[in-house]
């Protein structure tokens, strides 16, 4: 398999994850990062012995085919079309855009330009997603037909140093915690066809409790406790709630009930975990461990296989088929986040205007066939 010169944009906490499990890949060969502070970028290179570029340099290097967008979410759609304007296929962190305008003339440019865009999460390749994915489509459950979600805690404020961003639109839990759960709904279940949600902010300002800035307040002007209701194309209909202002809970991670039976899966968030399921006769039991590499603890105990999206993007490319973290999925994932936050600002139901194909499920032998 052709490796893919891989460059970085954005030397933050996210691109030591990138750095870090690149290596694990066949397709992957990261040669370059930059940043708009090129005291961060020296300093990530030194500690990957890789090269440090500003931005323009970096999207005229030769070695770089693939730009991997990792800037904060408000930059996330002007960095993302300058990788594509040079040529390169382009790869970004959750969210894609902040706007389905900003997603559909991404899309509309990468075929202009025959390009690829990748987008993250793309922990639904975990292997406990996957062993979910695999007992649906083996009909263990009937069709789907409802479910529920729940991400819920109080916030960043507590742990983050500079946890402003969080709290400002374009963030808030369900354009940052949200595309974990959304993209996997929609890779388990299907596209969604309307959304429906009540929104609120329960506190003005957050007080940082953590670094420099200890005891500082910020203000929260994008919503926090936002609970909604999703209808799926196949009928399904699915509780989604999200929330940073709740204290304590003992809701699950996620819940899909069937006409034959229910599946229990973990934190969409990460990769690995146990999967639950049940049939007709209401006996919970923990599925067997399967053999999936993105679902082995790699991590002490926990599976992280971050860079599975854009290594199976760079595979995609090389062999001329659909990748899984694709534009389509994370166009309509944004659909419907914003079209969540729309509802619960108009107190309407929402029917969206994207849809797209579930991506193709990652067996066993995929996913190790992008390892090295």
């Amino acid at each position: 398999m052709a490796q893919l010169g891989v460059g970085i944009i954005g030397c933050g906490n996210i691109s030591t994850s990138y750095l870090d499990l690149a290596p694990l890949f066949k397709a992957l060969k990261p040669v370059a990062v930059a940043d708009i502070n090129m005291d961060a970028a020296r300093a990530r290179a030194a500690e990957y012995d890789i090269r440090a570029d500003t931005v323009d340099d970096l999207l005229r290097a030769s070695d770089v085919d693939v730009v991997v967008n990792l800037t904060i979410p408000a930059v996330h759609f002007e960095v993302t079309k300058r990788i594509l304007e040079v040529g390169k296929h382009a790869y970004s962190e959750k969210p894609l855009v902040l706007t389905l305008q900003e997603g559909e003339e991404l899309r509309a440019l990468a075929a202009s330009k025959n390009l690829c865009i990748g987008s993250a999460p793309d922990t639904f390749l975990g292997g406990a997603h996957q062993q979910a994915r695999a007992a649906i489509d083996a009909g263990d459950l009937g069709k789907v037909i409802g479910g529920t979600c729940h991400v819920m805690g109080h916030g960043m404020e507590s742990w983050h140093p500079n946890p402003d961003f969080f709290f400002q639109p374009g963030a808030g839990p369900v354009l940052d915690i949200g595309p974990y759960y959304i993209t996997n709904l929609i890779q388990l279940i299907g596209p969604v066809k309307t959304v429906a949600a009540l929104a609120t902010a329960t506190f003005s300002e957050r007080t940082i409790g953590n670094g420099d800035r200890l005891g500082e307040t910020v203000p929260v002007d994008t919503p926090t406790n936002i609970h909604a209701l999703l209808e799926f194309a196949n009928g399904a209909t699915v509780t989604l709630g999200t929330s940073w202002d709740v204290w304590a809970h003992r809701h699950g991670h996620m819940e899909l009930y069937g006409e034959d039976g229910s599946i229990f899966l973990p934190d969409p968030n990460f990769f690995g975990g146990e999967v639950e399921i049940s049939g007709q006769n209401q006996d919970i039991k923990t599925m067997p461990t399967w053999d999936h590499p993105f679902g082995v603890p790699n991590q002490d105990t926990r599976a992280n296989y971050r860079c599975a999206g854009l290594a199976d993007m760079a595979a995609a490319i090389a062999d001329d088929r659909p990748h899984r973290c694709n534009i389509d999925l994370a166009v309509h994932a944004v659909d419907v986040m914003t079209s969540i936050l729309k509802a619960g600002e108009t107190r309407k139901f929402i029917t969206l205007t994207t849809s797209c194909d579930r991506p193709a499920a990652l067996s066993p032998d995929e996913a190790r066939a992008l390892l090295v």
